[in-house]
């Protein structure tokens, strides 16, 4: 199945086994000023995860787009990207554990037609400090399913990442871990306030036996490990527990709650690239026409330029996304994020041979691509390209600039300074981001006050900004 195809499965299973399909949420929260970005499937729905009732229910589902900012500098590898949709489903104190893992197990396997012998999953190991058991109810739910298909179903107690990648699963199909299977909004079960929901959660994971282990992740290869040879696809969190009063003071206690909720996220590209044995989700149907459009545009082929097309793929598809939702590049908060994405892509494409209008296409490539699912995409596609070429034309007229100044002071041989970044950032429009990319990239050190003299820098700036305002307020 190809990844469009995954996500109206997704949506007609959900219907059928009862769950109301809502609509996506924007990119940018209306009314949440602590985050700039939809991060993840639940978000939009918190509030009705802790109690406040939906209106469309207590069963509920939708394939939600989203944006971590904070993923940018991991973009070029096989599976991070800043932009992404989320498969979820939420039960509101309907159906829990004993519902959730097989009916996503049937998915990836009956739907999506997933091989179960490569298929793996974790789940809670317990915390004695603190009250709280292991959870062997999942577990026993997932012995049961892969008994059932026909494959292994050994269990293995790793507990840390750092212990699993001292030992590594050993083949085991079900590991037991501590942090990393445990849900809250503040954390670990220690940093929850008093009243907090939160509980264990269950992963699933796809493995590539095609990929070899990097050993920089650990010695041995697990469930956890970001070796490469498993990718997380999917995650069940079960909100089963509430940080309660202690009698003994400075102790942590837990209850279970009375309305335990369901929260499950599948990663689209993830399991569309599980479906075709790929361990890149830049193969997939929904990327894969973006990086042909970049072969072609450039004459390279994506086998010499794999990390390059990959950034400038994710950018461009991020950033149309932004657009639809309403974001223009800018220096501030929403916009400055789109216009580094914005900047870096030009910048990569540039890299790949491309030195001219390579946004306006690619734009028509997306918008191809997802009209269907977000027809929103598909109505705006005009005003989206004008909003990414006026970006892309005030930037290549200083990208050439700025490379060159980089260069003088690559053969100068010294560290680059705050100094430096600042005039890059002021004179030629690079984001300070970009800049120390492009500076590691040279093979230039920095001095190791740089950000603090930059930063120095930039407030003297605003300053001095503010003061002109001022006085040009009284003219």
């Amino acid at each position: 199945m190809d990844a469009q195809q995954i996500r109206s499965a997704y949506l007609a299973m959900m219907a059928e086994r009862g769950h109301a399909l809502i609509d996506r949420a924007s990119l940018v929260p209306r009314d949440d000023p602590t985050t700039l970005f939809t991060g993840s499937g639940m978000q939009p729905l918190l509030n009705h995860l802790l109690g406040e009732p939906h209106p469309a229910g207590t069963m509920l589902a939708d394939v939600q787009p989203c944006v971590r900012a904070q993923d940018i500098d991991e973009v070029g590898d096989n599976r991070h990207t800043t932009f992404f949709e989320m498969l979820g489903n939420w039960s509101l104190g309907e159906y829990f554990k004993s519902e959730q893992i097989p009916m996503f197990f049937s998915f990836l396997v009956d739907v999506v037609g997933l091989d179960p012998d490569r298929i793996y999953v974790t789940v809670f190991a317990g915390d004695p400090e603190h009250g709280i058991p292991r959870d062997d109810e999942s577990a026993d739910i997932w012995t049961e399913l892969f008994k059932d298909a026909g494959v292994s179903h050994d269990r293995v107690d790793l507990i840390t990442e750092e212990h699993g990648n001292e030992v590594g699963n050993q083949g085991a199909r079900i590991a037991f871990y501590q942090d990393k299977n445990w849900w809250s909004r503040a954390g670990g079960p220690e940093a929850m306030p008093v009243g907090d929901p939160g509980g264990p959660d269950s992963e699933v994971f796809y493995y590539f036996p095609q990929v070899e282990h990097d050993t920089a992740y650990g010695r041995f290869p697990h469930q956890n490990s970001d070796g490469g040879q498993y990718m997380e696809i999917g995650n069940s969190v079960f909100m089963q527990y509430r940080r309660a009063e202690s009698a003994t003071p400075g102790a942590v206690s837990f209850a279970e709650l009375p309305n335990r909720n369901v929260d499950f996220g599948g990663g689209l590209e993830r399991i569309a690239a599980a479906s075709i044995d790929s361990p890149d989700v830049f193969r997939v149907s929904l990327l894969w026409p973006i990086i042909e459009k970049l072969q072609e545009l450039s004459g390279t082929s994506y086998d010499d330029a794999t990390h390059a097309m990959r950034i400038v793929t994710d950018h461009v598809r991020g950033a149309v996304f932004l657009a639809a939702d309403g974001v223009t590049p800018s220096n501030r908060e929403a916009g400055y994020v789109m216009r580094r994405l914005l900047r870096r892509a030009i910048r990569f494409a540039t890299e790949v041979g491309v030195e001219n209008n390579v946004l306006a296409p690619l734009v028509d490539v997306v918008a191809d691509v997802y009209s269907d699912a977000y027809p929103e995409v598909g109505e705006q596609r005009e005003a989206i390209v004008k909003i990414l070429q006026k970006e892309e034309r005030a930037f290549r007229r200083t990208l050439s600039k700025g490379l060159r100044e980089l260069r003088h002071i690559v053969k100068e041989a010294r560290p680059i300074t705050g100094a430096d970044f600042f005039t890059l950032s002021d004179t030629f429009g690079f984001p300070v981001e970009l800049s120390t990319e492009e500076a590691g990239r040279q093979g230039l050190t920095l001095t190791t006050d740089w950000r603090a003299e930059f930063d120095a820098l930039r407030e003297e700036q605003r300053l001095r900004s503010q003061t002109a305002t001022k006085l040009g307020a009284h003219d």
